[in-house]
């Protein structure tokens, strides 16, 4: 495996003019598509593995920080912001957005319809579980863990635990007693 992640590292300093910053000691696997990636913010100590769908449009960006691992096949898109922060850790088929097509119009084709986008931020030191959506919209405040294939939408405090479809927080972190408690809201 060591061999295999230096090739990945001596890719990634072949991809890295196309992007908008790609860190030191950062390593890429042989991605599925690129779009746009002079509109990606990479971080140092990056991991990202094979399979990977990053892409931009409009003005959208992503920014992901330091130390972060991807597992494979991850699909992340933007037409507006996503920040990925410091020390995540993201499991395998995970797919970030910051856009939604809208459905309104019962005669037209989805994929004609207007684009609603809202920003994304995933806070530092989360956790993002196999198969999970994060939809537009959505903040994660730090050391969040998302379960997995768990539909998120909407804004979460820090240190929480969220799961399900439609996500919802199933346990919080309570510094008092220094436990992690079921969530009664």
């Amino acid at each position: 495996m060591l061999n295999k992640k230096v090739l990945w590292m001596f890719r990634a300093l072949l991809y890295k003019s196309f992007f908008g910053r790609f860190g030191m000691l950062s390593y890429i696997g042989k991605p599925l598509y690129l779009l746009n990636v002079k509109n990606v913010f990479i971080g140092s100590r990056v991991r990202l593995y094979p399979g990977a769908r990053i892409e931009t449009f409009d003005s959208g960006t992503i920014h992901i920080g330091n130390n972060v691992s991807v597992g494979q096949c991850l699909h992340i898109i933007s037409g507006v912001g996503i920040n990925v922060g410091d020390d995540v850790t993201v499991s395998a088929n995970v797919f970030i957005s910051d856009v939604e097509h809208q459905y309104e119009g019962i005669g037209v084709h989805i994929m004609e319809q207007p684009l609603t986008k809202a920003e994304v931020v995933v806070g530092e030191n989360s956790f993002l579980g196999y198969g999970c959506v994060i939809r537009a919209g959505t903040v994660l405040g730090r050391h969040c863990i998302v379960g997995a294939n768990s539909v998120v939408k909407g804004v979460f405090p820090d240190y929480c635990v969220i799961a399900g479809n439609p996500a919802k927080i199933i346990k919080q972190y309570n510094a008092v007693t220094n436990t992690w408690d079921r969530f009664k809201g």
